[in-house]
């Protein structure tokens, strides 16, 4: 298993539930080497440094000491994966102590990586702490700090380098997506089904939970990536499917899962207009599309070892004394040198967030419920009426281009194309924008029958449940899943086979 699919499993696990401990694989990792390389060197005090309140911009720890430290962690000991002797919580306190220092001054996406593997270090040695020892409540709590750290590392690292070198969309999500994709390609290969739509169908479709499902109907090993975009109309998908992509990088089988606003033409496309207007469209009119950057050999040569379970762990070496304390001024009140950055008190946006959220499959799962007592003492109410995404209301004009241009591109390439119309509270559906979504439904049996695609309806479904949204539009995961499973639950698609 790759760093980055543990870091993946860790930061999924612990924000779907943050008091939630994970327990951290018995793994080594390694690269270009086989030796085992830890620290020999006298462990650090746990007192002084675990405990260590995490705040920015404080003093780093001694210099001399760090460059110790990270001399002593590459030399190179026995090769058995034997488990490791030591005190756990000495053992984290070092590589938390060399994360902490190496992210004060951390730019480049390299540097940004070694942080998230020592923080990944300190969350394994902290999460060996036996169960039965009287530290083990303080050592769960630094756990979940600690992975807090981790998953801001792994952020930093994702927005400090690109994988695709391309100029931006002038839309972060669809860049991101994008880069998303080329990875996952280059890693997985091409899909066999692939979501489009905006972040109705972001979040509104669990690839794992089809993936699951469809096994169990005798489609295995199927992979599904969901490549919805925030703000993605007919036109963006039009875009994405005929422009940024090439037939190569497509299945024979898309789902575009979203609904009547994304065809529209009434409304102002702020989405399509950026894309248009950027640099990368620039290089798309020119006959160049986004490609993978090629692979670099790679220069690392550290080797790491995480803790294995060992039978001594009850033996009195894991204990320490209680001392060296850092005085405060107040005589009595014994403190902890600040050592630490804290990344909840850095300022990064809501939609940055958000995008880290999204797994490797491209799905953003949303765990919020939408309630509508609390949800407008947030946020205003807006009707039909005044929304902007119904303005003008028209579903002719050039979102309906670019249905007609997908369909046609589809078809010329033997993709099955299948739309699933998203389901929408009753909250959201008002007079006016139940008037078109009524005339959407009508208009997509027709086209469909027209057409040749297929058309899925889960507007009327018993999934209209609060409980199965974030907000009054837009599905949680929890509504992900079952819209997941009603789509592989139609018996009018033709599955795929998966390609291996």
């Amino acid at each position: 298993m790759s760093l980055l699919s543990i870091l993946n499993v860790l930061i999924r696990a612990t924000s779907r539930n943050p008091l939630v401990i994970v327990t951290v694989p018995i793994i080594i990792l390694t690269t270009g080497c086989s030796g085992l390389k830890i620290s020999s060197q006298p462990a650090v005090n746990s007192k002084t440094a675990i405990a260590a309140s995490v705040i920015p911009n404080q003093e780093k720890v001694d210099k001399n000491q760090t460059l110790n430290q990270e001399k002593s962690s590459e030399q190179i000991i026995a090769k058995g994966q034997t488990c490791i002797q030591g005190n756990p919580l000495d053992e984290s306190t070092k590589f938390a102590l060399q994360a902490a220092n190496l992210a004060q001054t951390a730019k480049s996406q390299s540097e940004w990586d070694e942080v998230a593997r020592l923080w990944l270090q300190a969350v394994a040695w902290m999460q060996a702490v036996p169960g039965n020892s009287p530290k083990r409540a303080f050592a769960e709590k630094k756990v979940i700090e600690y992975m807090r750290y981790l998953t801001y590392s792994q952020q930093q690292a994702a927005r400090s380098g690109s994988v695709a070198q391309f100029p931006s969309f002038d839309s972060e999500p669809l860049d991101q997506q994008l880069q998303l994709y080329l990875s996952y390609l280059s890693t997985v290969g091409t899909p066999d089904i692939l979501i489009v739509g905006s972040s109705r169908a972001l979040q509104g479709v669990d690839p794992a939970q089809m993936q699951q499902g469809l096994a169990r109907k005798g489609y295995q090993n199927l992979k599904i990536f969901n490549f919805g975009v925030n703000g993605a109309t007919a036109q963006v998908v039009d875009y994405i499917l005929r422009k940024v992509l090439t037939p190569e990088q497509l299945p024979k089988l898309i789902i575009w899962a979203d609904g009547v606003r994304a065809f529209n033409s009434g409304r102002i496309d702020r989405t399509y207009d950026a894309i248009i207007a950027s640099q990368g469209h620039q290089k798309i009119a020119a006959g160049i599309r986004p490609q993978l950057a090629k692979n670099e050999p790679s220069s690392q040569t550290k080797c790491y070892q995480l803790p294995g379970s060992c039978k001594e762990q009850n033996s009195p070496k894991f204990q320490f004394e209680m001392s060296n304390f850092i005085p405060t001024d107040q005589p009595g009140e014994p403190s902890y040198q600040n050592l630490f950055y804290r990344p909840s008190e850095l300022k990064i946006s809501a939609n940055l967030v958000s995008l880290d959220a999204i797994e490797a499959n491209g799905f953003l799962p949303l765990s919020s419920r939408f309630n509508p007592k609390t949800y407008y003492q947030q946020k205003p109410y807006v009707s039909g009426t005044y929304d902007g995404d119904y303005r003008a209301f028209n579903l002719g004009g050039k979102q309906a281009r670019a249905l007609d241009s997908v369909v046609a591109f589809t078809r010329s390439n033997n993709i099955q194309l299948v739309f699933v119309n998203l389901p929408l509270t009753d909250d959201y559906l008002d007079g006016t924008r139940w008037s078109a979504e009524v005339e959407f439904q009508q208009q997509m049996q027709q086209l469909s029958q027209e057409y040749g695609f297929i058309f899925i309806d889960l507007s009327e479904k018993a999934l209209t449940q609060y409980q199965y949204f974030a907000d009054p539009s837009h599905l949680n995961r929890y509504g992900a899943s079952l819209v997941s499973r009603e789509i592989i639950a139609n018996p009018s698609i033709p599955w795929p086979r998966s390609r291996s």
